[in-house]
């Protein structure tokens, strides 16, 4: 049982000296390899930095244990489900603890990329054309009916999930089949997508509302074109252009694209947008937004931020003092409309 706070209390500005940080790490979602990775890089970063930070494992540790055992802030390093999808905010936010990154609905949105293409849709953002088949819907007849409404290559995906788990790029018509069977070992759900031909990239955003900026763009070039979930994580064969090499009005392009999306969804402290540059005109259209983007060795976050000037600890750092809740991030924004108001 997670016990609540009697009321809410107004948020403390971030003190190294006193703050207890439990860093998330692990779960029980398809990327908890990943998590775990992410985690113990963050992990080591704040203890240089002088945090007295400790790992949590919520798979294996009670939520209850977080209060029980004094911790002040959450890192959230979870990756997926459980943990990236708004159910571990919503209980930091019953237990009035602040956590990093996005607040419950922006993570429960984004998590899923179909109601995230939604959204970026109604706000006039560019996303690869789409179709989107609930259970019931995938017929035979209905999956067929895919090639007439896309135009090949497709990406299938299981739209609630990360790191191109599940994910097949279908370029042939009898391919299809077998790609919504593996989409749907991992999501019930089923989403199909245009396939963009041209290079892609990834941007960094920190900070929240008003505050917000974008990173540098990283350029991804993989072997084939296969950034796949070992290509990700477990090889050296795919390379990082940072800086991009891209034209400096074509990463602006991709950075204020990345920032509306980032907005769009009410994101805040930190996340990172996913794009691919159309070859033929180079139009940016945005494919997912991450709310905890990985922290490994491999990541990109880190990279960008390097680029920036900013150290893998420092950013680490950073993105913790930015921990809040959803009650005090809209009390602090009340308050500096207020001050706008008087001024």
């Amino acid at each position: 049982m997670i016990s609540t706070p009697s009321k809410a209390s107004p948020q403390k500005a971030f003190d190294i000296k006193t703050a207890k940080v439990a860093v998330m790490m692990g779960g029980s979602s398809a990327e908890r390899e990943i998590s775990l990775m992410t985690g113990q890089g963050v992990l080591t970063a704040l203890l240089a930095k002088g945090v007295n930070a400790h790992p949590f494992d919520p798979s294996i540790q009670s939520l209850d244990e977080i209060r029980q055992h004094g911790f002040t802030h959450v890192f959230i390093a979870l990756h997926g489900r459980h943990g990236e999808d708004g159910t571990i905010q919503g209980a930091l936010e019953l237990m009035g603890i602040p956590y990093t990154g996005s607040g419950v609905m922006s993570s429960a949105i984004a998590m899923d990329k179909h109601m995230t293409k939604q959204i970026w849709i109604a706000s006039g953002l560019s996303t690869p054309r789409s179709v989107y088949l609930k259970p019931h819907e995938q017929t035979h007849a209905r999956i067929k009916q895919i090639l007439e409404e896309l135009e090949l290559p497709i990406m299938v995906k299981p739209p609630r999930e990360g790191s191109s788990i599940g994910i097949t790029k279908v370029q042939r018509a009898d391919e299809l089949e077998r790609a919504v069977k593996e989409a749907t070992k991992f999501d019930p759900e089923l989403l199909c997508e245009t396939f963009i031909q041209g290079p892609e990239v990834t941007c960094p955003i920190i900070g929240s509302g008003a505050n917000a900026r974008c990173l540098p763009v990283i350029r991804i070039e993989a072997p084939e074109g296969g950034y796949d979930y070992q290509n990700k994580y477990f090889t050296d064969e795919v390379k990082y252009h940072c800086p991009s090499g891209l034209s400096p009005s074509l990463e602006e392009a991709v950075q204020e694209l990345a920032l509306k999306a980032y907005l769009a969804l009410g994101c805040r402290g930190w996340g990172r947008a996913d794009l691919m540059i159309r070859a033929s005109d180079s139009k940016p259209f945005l494919l997912e937004m991450n709310t905890s983007p990985g922290m490994t060795s491999h990541s990109l976050v880190p990279m960008s931020a390097k680029a920036n000037g900013i150290s893998y600890e420092d950013l680490c750092l950073s993105i913790l003092m930015s921990a809040t809740t959803d009650a005090n991030s809209a009390e602090r924004a009340t308050q500096s409309s207020s001050k706008e108001s008087v001024a």
